[in-house]
């Protein structure tokens, strides 16, 4: 009887989207001779959509403010006529920016916010909101904004961008959606300190010394909203996520937050995929320190670990000092998917013969 391979797919930034990692990782498990049953999946972030494709009834076009305060095109799924989920990257992303246009100190989540209300104009009375991949650094205020929130510094000037936190004196509520609200994040960061929200800003576009001025931005905001809620948000796992949006959610809109990745595995139905598994794959562009702090492959291997079913990490860059065990595929800088295919092959072939009989 040939062997059973569960692989969970998702992109591959700046290389492969999940279908294409998804195809290259069938024919992979295949040539291997194996049996293939291949999730694609999403941590919240990039390819949220897609992975629940399978389980929308229908997908809405919208047009919202963008993280360059130009209009964007974006996308809300529906469970049904009353559960939507939406990506956030989709109104406020890295995707939609070119690298130069990268400004942690001005993009707007502004957008999100206009996403979530239209939703809400077509029926959603609970909506999941997918954190990851995002181009702010605003702690959702952006989002607030659009709700109706007001921010001013001593003088009544209005604060409106990220990098005017640290100037930020009074809080006008404005008012929330009034719907269910779930941010599913794809780390389980904080907003404030050394393992906070500060740790993805460069990627953001943001240097050294923008870092320190948004840092301290939050850690002002974080101290304003707790003495209007009568609760520190800020060391909640997951509010450092994109940018601060899920802080965002829970303090402006009394959302909660989950684990992107637990939140699509068990929609998908991966552990009773895993229980009839014999080898797991699972990878990512770069398989770092953050992937371990909730992301979808840090995730998978940790399962996998644990019930004792081994398991395979392709990524072109692997610099995590943990990776549960795994036989690790790596080398080389970025794949295109012939290259994915190729050495995913090897990998998993050789995993499947290390295999008791």
């Amino acid at each position: 009887m040939s062997r059973q391979v569960l692989a969970v797919a998702q992109a591959f930034k700046g290389s492969m989207a999940a279908a294409e990692v998804s195809e290259a990782w069938t024919r992979a498990i295949e040539d291997a001779a194996a049996r293939a049953i291949v999730l694609v999946a999403s941590d919240g972030g990039d390819g949220l959509l897609e992975a629940l494709a399978g389980r929308l009834t229908q997908v809405t076009q919208h047009t919202v403010t963008g993280p360059l305060k130009k209009s964007v095109h974006a996308k809300v799924g529906w469970f049904s006529p009353i559960s939507a989920v939406i990506e956030s990257r989709l109104a406020c992303g890295l995707s939609l920016l070119r690298d130069r246009e990268r400004d942690p100190l001005t993009t707007t989540s502004r957008g999100v916010g206009e996403l979530i209300l239209q939703a809400v104009e077509l029926g959603a009375r609970e909506i999941f909101v997918g954190l990851g991949g995002s181009a702010t650094a605003d702690c959702g205020l952006g989002m607030a904004r659009s709700w109706g929130w007001g921010f001013a510094d001593s003088e009544g000037n209005s604060v409106a961008a990220s990098y005017q936190l640290e100037r930020l004196s009074t809080v006008s509520p404005g008012i929330p959606p009034g719907v269910s609200l779930t941010g599913l994040c794809d780390v389980s960061n904080p907003l404030t300190g050394p393992n906070g929200a500060v740790i993805y800003v460069p990627q953001k576009g943001g240097s050294e010394d923008e870092c320190a001025i948004l840092e301290r931005g939050w850690v002002q905001l974080a101290r304003i909203m707790a003495q209007m809620c009568g609760r520190d948000y800020s060391q909640i796992p997951g509010t450092g996520a994109a940018g601060g949006i899920g802080f965002g959610l829970m303090a402006f809109a009394g959302g909660e937050l989950v684990s992107g990745s637990d939140w699509v595995l068990q929609t998908l139905g991966f552990e009773d995929a895993l229980a009839t598994a014999d080898l797991v794959v699972v990878g990512e562009g770069k398989f770092d320190e953050t992937s371990l702090w909730g992301k979808l492959s840090g995730n998978v291997l940790r399962r996998a670990s644990q019930t004792g079913v081994p398991a395979v990490l392709v990524s072109p860059q692997v610099a995590a000092a943990d990776t549960f065990g795994a036989h690790i595929v790596t080398g080389g800088a970025i794949w295109d998917r012939e290259e994915l295919y190729r050495r995913s092959r090897e990998g998993i072939a050789h995993a499947l013969s290390l295999l008791a009989p």
